[in-house]
This record gives C-alpha cells, sequence and structure tokens, in this order.
C-alpha cells in the first residue's frame, strides 16, 4: 500500500508540473510573461526539466522576471542534467562565452553537454560543435567537419557553406573542388549571402 501511495504521489507530482509548465506556455502566448514565469518556476521547483529549461529562458531573455544570466545558467545546468537537449546547448554555450577559458573543467563539461546535444539531434549545436572543432590551436578536422555536415543536413545553411570551405581548402577531407561547389550551391539557394560570394570567386 505505501508503495502504491508513492507511485501516485510521484504521478500526481509530475502530472501537476506538466499542467503548470503548459500554462506558463499559453500565458507566454498570450503575452502574460509574469504569470508565464511563476509558472514555470513552480513546476521547476519540482524538479521538471522542461518548465527549468523555460525558467532559464525567461532569465536569459527577461521575461517575466529581471534578466540574470547566472541565473539562467543554473536552471539550464538543472535541465541539461536531466538530459534536456537544448538546455545542454544553451549551458554549454555559457559556459563557453562566459567562463575564464583556462578553466578547464567548465570547458570540458561544456563539450560534452554540446556532444550530447549535437547526438540528440540539435542542429545549433551540431554547428556550434563544428566550427568549435575548426578553429584553435589545435583543430580536430575530421571531428569538426562531421558535425558541420550533420549540421547541414539538418538545413543548417552556414553549416552547408563550412563544409563547402573544407572541401575547397582539404580540411579534415581530401580536396574536391567540384563538391565545394556542390555545398556552396545549396547553402547559396538557402540564402547564405557567404557562399554567393565563394561562387562568384
Amino acid at each position: 500500500l505505501e508503495e502504491a501511495a508513492f507511485q501516485l504521489q510521484q504521478i500526481f507530482r509530475i502530472d501537476i508540473s506538466i499542467a503548470l509548465n503548459i500554462l506558463g506556455i499559453e500565458s507566454m502566448r498570450a503575452g502574460h510573461y509574469r504569470i508565464a514565469y511563476t509558472c514555470f518556476k513552480l513546476a521547476a521547483d519540482r524538479g521538471y526539466s522542461k518548465a527549468q529549461f523555460n525558467v532559464g529562458l525567461c532569465y536569459e531573455h527577461g521575461r517575466g522576471t529581471e534578466k540574470n544570466l547566472e541565473k539562467a545558467a543554473f536552471y539550464y545546468y538543472c535541465a541539461a542534467s536531466s538530459c534536456h537537449p537544448m538546455a545542454q546547448y544553451r549551458y554549454a554555450r555559457y559556459l563557453l562565452c562566459h567562463r575564464p577559458e583556462n578553466e578547464w573543467d567548465g570547458h570540458q563539461k561544456a563539450v560534452t553537454f554540446l556532444e550530447q546535444a549535437a547526438m540528440a539531434g540539435i542542429t545549433e549545436a551540431q554547428a556550434y560543435l563544428g566550427a568549435f572543432y575548426m578553429r584553435g590551436l589545435q583543430p580536430k578536422e575530421k571531428r569538426g567537419l562531421k558535425y558541420l555536415l550533420l549540421a547541414a543536413k539538418n538545413g543548417d545553411a552556414q553549416s552547408r557553406y563550412h563544409v563547402g570551405v573544407c572541401y575547397e581548402k582539404g580540411l579534415g577531407v581530401q580536396q574536391n573542388l567540384a563538391e565545394a561547389m556542390r555545398h556552396y550551391r545549396q547553402s547559396a539557394a538557402a540564402g547564405n549571402r557567404n557562399a554567393r560570394e565563394r561562387l562568384r570567386v
């Protein structure tokens, strides 16, 4: 009986969190940002990762509450720890953009979260990782190209352009100008100005 009661409590707690999060989303759409933030916060404090992500967004953009990147990062981290892919991406971006570069643990944690988000299909994380691995003192070109290709397949025109650059210059792949042109054309067709410029050259 105790086990059944515990299970019912868990289901009720999750259902309340889902309902609060939905109410928050509807309030946000209606422009009632303060109410939305309150609903998200109540669900987030119950441990619901989707609501934790939404609270992070509220703090990042100053919707319904004051703008506070550190609080946004805290809620992104909570959601990321529960395997919320977009929260993993946003928390990783925070670590890479707002923490000292020489902080090795933060750097490694950011890369781990980015890779998890990228493997979960988050195009932004794939594109970010692709560019991340292509830069730096010791670029990992093959790994970078792998993520750029994933983002390009998901429709990211900028990543498609970067794949073209890789083929044109032989970065992480054998140089192939015909393949570079193909990627530039696809990127240009999707509206990328850099790719159009490259095609003219």
